[in-house]
């Protein structure tokens, strides 16, 4: 028998609100990094591999991004007020 373990990111929320939908959790889950442990592979490799795939496809930034509303124009302002200062970060390099 094989033995095999999970680590899933925020996929239980999206599971029982799937179910509670009567939707297809494949269709509708998003955010999920999902990473299988190997036989004779350390639970802490495994962790660490799911730490990297959680960075990499950006979900905590998603979650934060949508943990409250934000208006349309607070929107553009905070997108406006972004680039504003990547742009002086940009002008300060290049003045070095």
């Amino acid at each position: 028998m094989e033995s095999r373990y999970y680590f899933a990111g925020l996929i239980g929320r999206w599971l029982s609100f799937a179910e509670s939908q009567n939707l297809s959790a494949r269709k509708e889950v998003r955010g999920v990094a999902l990473v299988i442990v190997n036989e004779g592979e350390s639970i802490e490799s495994a962790l660490r591999r799911f730490k990297r795939r959680v960075q990499s496809e950006d979900i905590i930034r998603d979650y934060k991004k949508h943990t409250f509303y934000l208006k349309p124009g607070e929107k553009r302002r905070l997108k406006s007020a972004l680039a504003r200062k990547r742009n002086r970060k940009k002008a300060r390099r290049n003045e070095m």
